[in-house]
Order: structure tokens, then sequence, then C-alpha cells
């Protein structure tokens, strides 16, 4: 039994990843479209077999779960590289922008995500504390670079940014959320010791 656990969390082969990730990425866009595409569907497109599929995703459950905490990670994951290579304030407004393209995404499954998470014994939807973190390390560079107005936390920007989830995914959101981002970040500048 210990040998098999050890084997399940080691490290997956670069090409058994690759695959993963294709699948993942083929789910994200067919699930968006749909929340009852077949998992054939989803296999086929993503060019794998079905014991690739479900060796990596046993059920739609376990699918759907891992598209919405893979694009979770990714949006939480680019708060730090972005700020390597960006001043806060301008690393601050690019994650914006992939936090909207998140929420859109995760608008499209909701769905999906509904029909994973509320059955009886289902798995409970995952929690947003990457992306939250991600925030608080992207509002502190900001506040200690004098690029924000101090004391903004997480909770307040959320509720700032709000609006993002009053948009229809469906309908041309990019030039809706800019606009919305862009005067959430003109707020948050308002006040700051840098100007």
């Amino acid at each position: 039994m210990r040998e098999k656990r050890e084997r399940k969390d080691a490290p997956l082969r670069s090409d058994a990843q690759r695959n993963r990730e294709r699948i993942l990425e083929v789910a994200l866009v067919e699930l968006t479209r749909s929340a009852d595409t077949p998992l054939s569907v989803i296999a086929k497109r993503a060019c794998v077999g079905q014991g690739t599929f479900y060796r990596n995703f046993p059920s739609r459950e376990a699918l759907v779960l891992e598209v919405y905490r893979h694009e979770m990670r990714q949006v939480a994951e680019s708060a730090a590289r972005l700020l390597a290579t960006l001043e806060p304030d301008r690393a601050l407004r690019e994650w914006m922008d992939r936090l909207a393209r998140f929420a859109m995404a995760k608008a499209g499954l909701a769905d999906a995500i509904r029909q994973a998470t509320s059955g009886p014994g289902s798995p409970a939807k995952p929690g947003h504390n990457a992306v939250t973190e991600a925030a608080e390390l992207l509002l502190r560079a900001c506040e200690e670079a004098g690029a924000i107005r101090p004391g903004v936390t997480a909770d307040d920007f959320y509720l700032a940014i709000a609006g993002l989830w009053q948009i229809d995914p469906d309908g041309d959101w990019q030039p809706r959320a800019a606009r919305l981002l862009d005067l959430v970040m003109d707020g948050l500048r308002a006040g700051a010791r840098g100007r």
C-alpha cells in the first residue's frame, strides 16, 4: 500500500504532464461552452485515449474541480512572476486582467461547477485562499512602493472589483472589464504616498 501511495505522489513524466495540461486546457474551453460536454469529446479533442483521460480524471467531478483549481493556481502563481518583472502597480494592474479572465472562465464553468459540487456526498468547491494571498502580496508591494493608498485589504479589493462578476462572459466583456479595472486602479492610487 505504501509503495502504491509513493508512486501516486511521484511527479508525472513530462509526456504525462503535457497530456494532463492539454486535457485541462481543452476541458476549460469545452465545459465553459457546455457543462454537459461528454468526457469522450474532451478526451478526443485533447488527443488522448480514454485510458489516459480516466487515469488523470476518474470522474466528471474530478475533472471540473481540477480545471477550476488549475485556473486559480495559474492566477495565483502569476502574482510573484509579475512582481519580479514589473513595477508593483503595473504588476497589480496586469494581474487584475488575469483575474478578469479567470472570472469570465469561472462564470462559464459555473454550471459545471454547480453540477460537480451539488449532489449528496459531492466534493466541496475549492477555496480561494491562493488567489487571496496573491492579491495581498501585490497590494502590500504596491503599498510599500507608495503606489496605492495605505491599508487596502484583499477584502476591500474584491469588493471594489465585484462588478467583474456582473459582466456577461458571452458578450464583448474585455473592454468593459478593462474600464472597470482601470477605474478601480485609479481609486487605489488616490491617496498613495508616492503621488
